[in-house]
């Protein structure tokens, strides 16, 4: 089976008394989900197996209604899947499970949404980049009483989807590997 080269190194890591059986468990994870190849995915799953970690989280995204108008969600959803900047510290087995707008000002229908998906262990919930900015949009005025009213259901918030807020709600881009500009 091939190994792409971060997760070989990975493999280097593992004390080699017990390497050559790490490897087998590691193809084995990698073969059952189907996969010719070894990715550092499947290595950091296999490591949470054996410590008895489980990295599966169910968390939710709310977007501003009205930039919703002009954004498909694209960026929040690519951070996501590929585990960049704010959503770095998932696991491979944390989920979406629930993507939705604020229903406008003033955010009229977050507590009910997040209300529901208490019922399928929603754990987190955040706030996309877009509710936080202050350029190219407005800074979204409801922002704290929305963040109340979720956590006033013991569900945890966090600021920020896709870009390091404190960059981008001062008007300035930033995205990991990119120096900061200007909007």
């Amino acid at each position: 089976m091939e190994w792409e080269e971060e997760a070989l190194k990975a493999l280097e890591r593992v004390p080699e008394f017990v390497r050559n059986k790490a490897k087998e468990k590691i193809e084995s994870l990698a073969l059952e989900k189907g996969k010719s190849r070894v990715s550092i995915k499947e290595v950091e799953e296999a490591y949470a197996l054996q410590l008895g970690e489980d990295d599966s989280k169910k968390i939710a995204v709310v977007r501003c209604d009205i930039i919703s108008e002009v954004c498909p969600g694209t960026g929040c959803l690519t951070a996501y899947e590929n585990r960049k900047e704010l959503f770095r510290d998932y696991g491979s087995n944390t989920k979406i499970i629930g993507f939705f707008t604020c229903g406008g000002c003033p955010g009229r229908r977050v507590f009910r949404l997040v209300n529901t998906l208490k019922r399928y262990g929603i754990e987190a919930v955040h706030l996309s980049s877009c509710m936080l900015m202050e350029e190219p949009f407005t800074k979204c005025p409801n922002k704290e009483e929305i963040k109340k009213s979720i956590e006033k259901l013991g569900i945890t918030v966090i600021d920020g989807t896709h870009h390091e807020v404190g960059q981008y709600a001062q008007g300035s881009r930033y995205h990991v590997g990119r120096k900061s500009k200007k909007v």
